[in-house]
C-alpha cells in the first residue's frame, strides 16, 4: 500500500460544498471545512517555531537569529561586535598571536563603524538619549520612543545651530510628553547638565518642525511621585488628585504650571491626613520655588473653600 505524504497543498475550496472557510488545526494536523466537516487534508508540517509567545516583546526575545531591532543604536542592532574577553569558543585565553589579530580587528571594526560624519553624529546623540533615559528611570518604550524622535529631528536637519546634546534632552522631554510619563523641564534640565531655556528652544523646534499634536500637561500627573518617594500613604495621593480635579472643574488650572499645582495639592492633602510635608521639601522634589507652592496654596484653599488648619 502507497504511504501517504506527510505535507499536502492547502485546499483554496472544499471539493465538496465549495466552501472557502477551511480550518488549518495545528492539533489534529489537519484541514478541516469549517461547513460540511470534511477533512481536505492530513498530516501537514507545522513550519513555525517550536516555541509560543504571547506579546510582542517576548516574540522578540525568543527568536535565535540575533538581538531584536532597536532604535537606540545607530544601526538598528544589526552589526555584530568583536569582543573583549579575548578567549575561544571553549572559554580557553588566546595565545599571544592571536590576541594581537583580535585587538586588530577590533580596532578597524571601531573605525569602520561609521559611514560617514551624520552616522557618527546619530549615535553620539543617541548615546545621550539613553544616557538621560536612563538617569531619569524611564521604561523601555519611552527610550525607544525618544530615540525615533532624535532620528527624525536629525533627519530633517534640526541639528543646525545647536548641540547634539540639546536635541537629544529635547527628544527626551518630548517622548515624555507623548506617553504620559511625569517628567519635568525642569528634571531633564537637571539631569542633562543643559539650560532650561536650552531644551525648551529645541523641544518647541521639533514639536513645529516634525508637526507633533501634544495635550497640555496634567497636574496629576506630578502628585503621585513625590508623595511616594516620602512614603505617604494612598489616602494623601487620592485626595490629592480630588483636590486637581475639583479645581480643573473651578477653572482654576489655566495658565498655571502643572508642577506647582500638584505641589501645592499634595500639601493641602498632607496637612489633611496629618502626614504632613513641608512647603520646601515639595519644592525640592518638585523643582519648583516655595513661593509658587504658597501661591498655588492660597488660591486652592479659598476658591475651593478647603478647611486646612496650619
Amino acid at each position: 500500500m502507497e504511504e501517504k505524504p506527510l505535507l499536502r497543498v492547502r485546499a483554496e475550496k472544499c471539493p465538496e460544498c465549495g466552501s472557502k472557510n477551511i480550518i488549518k488545526d495545528y492539533d489534529t494536523g489537519e484541514d478541516v471545512c469549517s461547513n460540511c466537516g470534511l477533512v481536505i487534508a492530513q498530516k501537514f508540517h507545522d513550519r513555525g517555531p517550536e516555541w509560543r509567545a504571547f506579546d510582542k516583546e517576548e516574540k522578540d526575545k525568543k527568536p535565535r537569529i540575533g538581538l531584536p531591532l532597536t532604535y537606540t543604536i545607530h544601526d538598528m542592532g544589526l552589526m555584530t561586535s568583536i569582543s573583549n574577553l579575548d578567549r575561544d569558543a571553549y572559554g580557553k585565553p588566546l595565545k599571544p598571536h592571536q590576541r594581537a589579530t583580535s585587538y586588530r580587528l577590533r580596532k578597524w571594526q571601531k573605525r569602520t563603524r561609521f559611514y560617514d560624519a551624520k552616522e557618527q553624529s546619530l549615535a553620539l546623540g543617541l548615546n545621550q538619549v539613553i544616557t538621560i533615559s536612563n538617569r531619569l528611570q524611564l521604561p523601555k518604550n519611552a527610550m525607544e520612543n525618544a530615540s525615533l524622535i532624535f532620528r527624525k529631528a536629525l533627519k530633517e536637519g534640526l541639528s543646525r545651530g545647536r548641540s547634539l546634546e540639546e536635541l537629544a534632552a529635547a527628544s527626551v522631554y518630548l517622548s515624555c510628553r507623548q506617553l504620559g510619563i511625569p517628567r519635568s523641564l525642569d528634571q531633564v534640565s537637571e539631569i542633562s547638565g543643559l539650560r532650561k531655556t536650552e531644551i525648551g528652544r529645541s523641544y518647541r523646534l521639533i514639536v513645529k518642525e516634525l508637526d507633533y499634536k501634544l495635550p497640555p500637561p496634567s497636574p496629576g500627573d506630578y502628585v503621585s511621585r513625590p508623595l511616594n518617594e516620602a512614603g505617604k500613604s494612598g489616602k494623601t495621593e487620592d485626595i490629592a488628585y480630588k483636590i486637581l480635579l475639583a479645581a480643573k472643574e473651578a477653572r482654576l488650572t489655566f495658565g498655571k504650571a502643572p508642577t506647582g499645582l500638584a505641589a501645592a495639592a499634595g500639601y493641602i492633602a498632607s496637612v489633611l491626613t496629618g502626614e504632613r510635608m513641608t512647603q520646601k521639601e515639595l519644592a525640592e522634589k518638585m523643582k519648583c520655588t516655595e513661593v509658587t507652592i504658597r501661591n498655588r496654596y492660597k488660591e486652592l484653599v479659598e476658591k475651593l473653600m478647603v478647611i486646612v488648619e496650619i
